[in-house]
């Protein structure tokens, strides 16, 4: 059976369920007002003949004989007369008057006069007025009982029974039960309508199908979303946010969707940053994404963007339905990965190549050391030595190359010289450098040292001095005790002979996208002008809860920027454990 089906039959049992209550509730309802008012019709007419004068003299007249009348004399009697008078004036089944012990003095039945009354007169034998229903001589009834007080005393000489047969109630209630039963027809009548009409919309909302292939549509379309590795952000054409999977947060960094405290407190960090169902244009993604949709090209370009401290790749689509403006889908990849592994893939390249021009120099350095040594020209040797040690192990093209002990710094700077040479710049090294310890994280120390000596040497190469240079110094920090860091801090100071900033915000070189490239100033931000080295360089840095950022901007004849970088936890120290030196 279908599940529209079921819902059918299910909302007419429950329509019909309903009705079938609400008639019984109602028909009981009224039966009961039938029942109070013929309890207050039954007390009305006690009370009237109660009240009497003839009835209350002769009760009292009866009430002082010793005994009681036979019944052939009560039936002919005056209170025989007026009780019968009045049942057959008002329709009641019975109007009973008895003595003070609550024999009948007055019956619908002559027979059963003189006889004790088949229900308990006693409450009102003790001057009390009630209403009851129980079932007597006469079948079943809804009545009352007032007591009958002696003429001019408030002495109790006997009581008045009136009652009302149930039967009539019951013809009153199917007098009255025609309307409650066109009322429940017309109800289920209604339900009946609106369910149906109910299951022809749902049928069009849902395309015909059924509960589980919806079920199963939602749960492939979610592992389509979240499994694969590109975000994917969908907006509705209203501007609203319809999707936002998994991959989108994890590369823009924004936590998980969380809903507001329950019990009236404030929202959560997360649930104030995005949101299905949140205005796009309110959400807190880079705007850049928010351009893209802005665009009236339904295939806007794609640009590289810095989020999270990532180089990601984003494009925007307009999604159409036949004639029917979807919204957008904006799609980001991330690229960060591919342009480290290329910016090291560089740096491997350049020393590698360095290392095979070197290899028969540093051969033909050996053998003409050991030439000195062997002929007794130990002076020269030592003078030779000298020459060799100002430039390190390797001949690469850097000027004090000694001051580095950390092999992996000596490599990638060395490699890095070799590029400045080709330019005509020169790399050399500070002479405050002093780096105790070892690099442990070369990754970082890479990207951001690797962006910050090509905005120098770019920035030297266009500026107007004659002698272009760039100097690099060096210093790490141990972790000092007692504050849990994991390793030493390595402090970067790279300077150059540039033409300064131009005149550039000291932080507005940080931005994504500026670069002065074409101007030659030293504020070109990646290599190749791209304008995202410096802006993904201090990213990295705070994310490690270091800095980067402009020591000097320099002058327009010279020198250049000065910029500095601290990068906590990426060296380690051997030997001198973690205590700092003075």
């Amino acid at each position: 059976m279908r599940f529209s089906t079921q819902t059918l039959l299910l909302q007419l049992g429950v329509v019909l369920l309903v009705v079938l209550l609400s008639g019984a509730v109602h028909a009981w309802l009224v039966y009961q007002r039938i029942g109070a008012e013929a309890e207050n019709q039954a007390l009305t007419l006690a009370r009237t003949v109660a009240a009497a004068p003839d009835i209350r003299s002769a009760v009292a007249t009866i009430s002082k004989e010793r005994g009681t009348p036979p019944a052939e004399i009560l039936a002919k009697g005056p209170i025989m007369a007026a009780a019968e008078a009045a049942r057959e004036r008002t329709g009641a089944l019975f109007v009973v008057v008895t003595d003070e012990t609550g024999l009948r003095l007055a019956h619908p039945e002559p027979e059963r006069l003189g006889e004790p009354v088949s229900t308990d007169p006693g409450e009102a034998l003790a001057g009390k007025e009630v209403t009851t229903r129980n079932t007597g001589t006469l079948g079943p009834s809804a009545g009352a009982k007032v007591p009958v007080y002696a003429p001019g005393t408030n002495t109790v000489v006997g009581e008045v029974s009136v009652g009302y047969s149930m039967e009539s109630l019951g013809e009153s209630l199917r007098q009255d039960i025609v309307p409650i039963a066109l009322t429940a027809a017309g109800a289920l009548l209604a339900g009946v309508l609106a369910s149906f009409l109910l299951r022809s919309r749902l049928q069009r909302l849902t395309l015909g199908m059924e509960p589980e292939e919806i079920s199963t549509l939602v749960h492939d379309q979610v592992a389509v979303l979240q499994g694969v590795d590109d975000g994917v952000i969908g907006v509705s054409a209203d501007g609203r946010i319809t999707v936002f999977n998994a991959a989108a947060r994890r590369l823009l960094d924004i936590p998980e969707e969380e809903l507001p405290d329950d019990g009236g407190g404030p929202a959560s960090p997360a649930a104030a940053s995005v949101r299905i169902g949140q205005p796009w244009a309110a959400a807190v993604v880079p705007e850049q994404l928010k351009a893209l949709t802005r665009d009236a090209m339904h295939d806007a370009e794609a640009v590289e963007i810095l989020a999270a401290g990532r180089v990601l790749v984003v494009n925007a689509r307009k999604a159409l339905h036949r004639k029917e403006d979807l919204g957008w889908v904006v799609m980001l990849r991330d690229r960060t990965e591919l342009q480290q592994l290329t910016r090291q893939l560089d740096a491997v390249g350049t020393m590698s190549t360095a290392l095979r021009a070197q290899r028969h120099e540093f051969a033909n350095q050996l053998h003409t050391i050991a030439g000195f040594l062997s002929i007794g020209h130990n002076e020269q040797a030592k003078e030779y030595l000298a020459k060799i040690s100002e430039t390190g192990p390797l001949t690469f093209p850097v000027q004090q190359a000694g001051l580095l002990q950390d092999p992996y710094l000596q490599a990638f700077i060395g490699a890095k010289s070799v590029g400045a040479d080709e330019r005509g710049v020169v790399l050399r090294i500070g002479p405050e450098t002093l780096v105790r310890g070892t690099v442990s994280d070369p990754q970082d120390v890479t990207t951001v040292l690797g962006n910050l000596i090509d905005n120098a040497v770019n920035a030297a190469v266009a500026g107007s001095a004659a002698e272009r240079w760039v100097e690099v110094e060096l210093l790490d920090e141990p972790p000092r005790a007692g504050n849990g860091a994991d390793g030493g801090t390595l402090h970067i100071v790279v300077a150059d002979s540039g033409d300064g900033l131009g005149g550039n915000d000291p932080e507005a070189v940080f931005a994504e996208g500026f670069t002065t490239a074409a101007g030659g100033g030293a504020g070109s931000a990646a290599a190749g002008g791209h304008g995202l080295g410096l802006a993904l360089s201090r990213k990295l840095a705070r994310r490690r809860g270091g800095e980067v950022r402009v020591l000097d901007p320099g002058s327009p004849v010279g020198p250049g920027a000065v910029f500095m970088a601290s990068l906590p936890g990426v060296t380690s120290l051997a030997g001198n454990g973690t205590e700092e030196e003075e």
